[in-house]
């Protein structure tokens, strides 16, 4: 008989460190909180929300665990390339790496935006500020012997489309993102696993200011027949950074209640 060695599935980051984008709020301070609880060192960013950066450092230590915060701005590329030595001078190593943060055109002064200039705001953050910062990652985890996880950020309807100006541009940068990340993860396998997680209809910002009867149509149009959380996307992250995802690379995950299938 051949005796077979069950692996490693444990969710803990024991041991570990995390590099958040965009953690002062939102799905991305939810991450945060969420490796700080599974055992981790986290190390994130913030643009201009310096305050709630602040909060999520004191959550953060408040569980036992060291924090980083460190001010990033995706559209310059000099602060991209001081982001990770910040990390490796601070933790000595990097485990995961988190590309979550994003540009906000949807509420708050950019959503009067004209579409090319929403359109220029979303390539230059989540689509070329997505690449860079994984490029920055890709750098220092291949250079470990142990190698680490890459998990960017897309969005489920780029599988199925949505009709309206703003759903063509997320889907344009954000199907871009997906397409990016599985060649990355074809090119940096077997040291570097790459994922991505792409969210539904989250409670964000966004959905907040949503009229009530919209917020209850989407509910009901969900086979889940709720509105995710941050907290729903974090787990997902959680489990790609973790040992129980260790044979897994190059895969999406959707985290929108079966909206999309």
């Amino acid at each position: 008989m051949i005796a077979c060695q069950m692996p490693d599935v444990s969710l803990s980051l024991a041991g570990r460190t995390m590099v958040v984008t965009g953690a002062s709020s939102g799905i991305g301070r939810a991450i945060a909180l969420a490796a700080a609880r599974a055992g981790a060192d986290v190390a994130f960013t913030y643009r201009t929300n310096e305050a709630g950066a602040r909060e999520v450092e004191r959550a953060i230590t408040g569980l036992g665990r060291r924090a980083v915060v460190i001010r990033l701005d995706l559209t310059d590329d000099a602060s991209i390339r001081e982001l990770g030595p910040a990390v490796r001078a601070a933790f000595g190593r990097i485990d995961a790496w988190v590309n979550n943060a994003g540009a906000d055109i949807l509420t708050g002064p950019a959503a009067s935006l004209s579409a090319a200039q929403r359109l220029d705001r979303l390539l230059a953050v989540d689509l070329r500020g997505t690449i860079l910062a994984s490029w920055c990652a890709a750098g220092l985890l291949s250079d470990q012997e142990e190698g680490g996880v890459i998990i960017n950020m897309s969005w489920d309807h780029v599988l199925t489309g949505m009709a309206g100006t703003n759903p063509q541009m997320f889907a344009a940068v954000k199907g871009g993102v997906l397409a990016f990340s599985k060649s990355l993860a074809r090119s940096l396998a077997p040291r570097v696993r790459v994922n991505v997680i792409a969210p539904g209809w989250i409670e964000t910002a966004f959905g907040e200011s949503l009229d009530p009867q919209r917020r209850r149509e989407i509910a009901e149009s969900t086979p889940l027949g709720r509105w995710g959380t941050p907290e729903d996307v974090a787990g997902a992250a959680i489990f790609f950074a973790s040992p129980a995802a260790a044979f897994i690379t190059g895969q999406v995950l959707l985290v929108g209640g079966g909206t999309v299938m």
